[in-house]
């Protein structure tokens, strides 16, 4: 039996401590239709959705599979091998299947590192892959100069390696198969580039830059039909662009105002308006002849006069690379023909004003 006091009339009345608010910061998700709680969540990592499994409401998007990614294949495979995930993806511009080991050695440490790391190297050495590493770094150097975008750096090096796997060009300087490339892939992406602003980057001759063009180009011409004859033999669909090359036109004045415009900050206006001079200028055969340089500098310096936003031709010669000379004198004669190269729209509608334009070049 207790032999303790007894306990207070207040003992049973005594007031215990509340726990002290916290916000609770954890999130919970219900869906607004149904507002079932629990909720009947399903996961689709698939479509990386979740869903309401009620109603089917789509709660939130762009999910991440936490899931692992180990999944093997090799019931369905015939050489019985185990291709695992695992490791980078590919790179389609190099050779080999890529999956060697490298043993790294930082140059502190035992001898016995260094050596490990020296026999590793002299037993995956592949000539064939040092030599496409480094011509890959000469093209990404001088695309930057250029101020080339990526896309066509990457394509200037799938070009420079259907060459290196063709075999073609044995003897030829590698940086005037490079120059080529970076030419053909130039005018590939939309993004012409003149033989002299690739021989300021390459410093190989226009002329030569002119026939190891033609020659690449009839070298993948010829591969792309290959290409599509092996496809109609085997019973397969040809495709169009194998290589991922294909016949375009010359670059014209047109293609180049754009780039030149830019350069002089001039506005969408003007810049329309020297493109529409310069389609005018070639349909007429105003200045042919003439390098599309000369007529597109031309071109701008007309444009930029008559819609007010006057451009001097010196200013012109150093955004376009020619001389303002030939500027002036391509200019002359546009100048005689200026009613057939200005839309009369323009005129009517003041955008534009032959009052505006220097008389014959002055």
């Amino acid at each position: 039996m207790p032999t303790g006091p007894p306990p207070g009339p207040d003992a049973s009345l005594a007031v215990k401590p509340q726990p002290e608010w916290k916000q609770n910061l954890s999130m919970h998700l219900i869906c607004k239709e149904c507002k079932e709680d629990p909720p009947n969540l399903v996961e689709d990592f698939s479509a990386g959705d979740t869903v309401c499994g009620t109603c089917g409401l789509v709660l939130g998007d762009r999910i991440v599979d936490t899931r692992s990614e180990w999944r093997t294949f090799t019931n369905d495979d015939q050489n019985n091998d185990d291709p695992s995930r695992v490791g980078d993806g590919a790179n389609p511009l190099l050779n080999g299947a890529q999956l060697q080991t490298t043993i790294a050695f930082s140059g502190v440490g035992s001898s016995k590192a260094r050596d490990l790391s020296r026999a590793q190297n002299r037993a995956t050495h592949d000539k064939a892959t040092k030599v496409l590493m480094a011509a890959y770094k000469e093209i990404g150097a001088m695309c930057d100069g250029l101020k080339i975008p990526k896309n066509v750096a990457d394509v200037a090096k799938h070009l420079f390696k259907i060459t290196q796997d063709e075999g073609a060009f044995r003897g030829k300087s590698e940086l005037t198969v490079i120059a080529g490339c970076i030419f053909i892939a130039c005018r590939q992406c939309k993004a012409p580039r003149t033989f002299r602003e690739v021989f300021q980057i390459t410093k190989v001759s226009k002329p030569e830059i002119g026939r190891i063009f033609k020659q690449l180009e009839k070298l993948f011409a010829e591969r792309n039909a290959k290409m599509k004859l092996s496809a109609i033999e085997s019973g397969g669909v040809p495709v169009e662009n194998g290589t991922g090359f294909e016949n375009v036109e010359s670059t014209t004045p047109k293609d180049l105002c754009t780039r030149f415009c830019n350069t002089l900050n001039l506005s969408q206006k003007c810049t329309v308006m020297s493109q529409d001079i310069a389609s005018a200028t070639e349909a007429i055969g105003v200045l042919a002849g003439r390098s599309p340089i000369s007529t597109a500098a031309a071109c701008i310096y007309m444009a930029s006069n008559i819609s007010g936003e006057a451009r001097t031709a010196k200013d012109i010669s150093q955004a376009a690379g020619v001389s303002d000379g030939t500027i002036r004198n391509a200019y002359k004669i546009m100048y005689q023909r200026k009613e057939e190269l200005v839309k009369s729209q323009w005129i009517a509608s003041g955008r534009a004003d032959f009052k505006k334009l220097p008389f014959e070049g002055r």
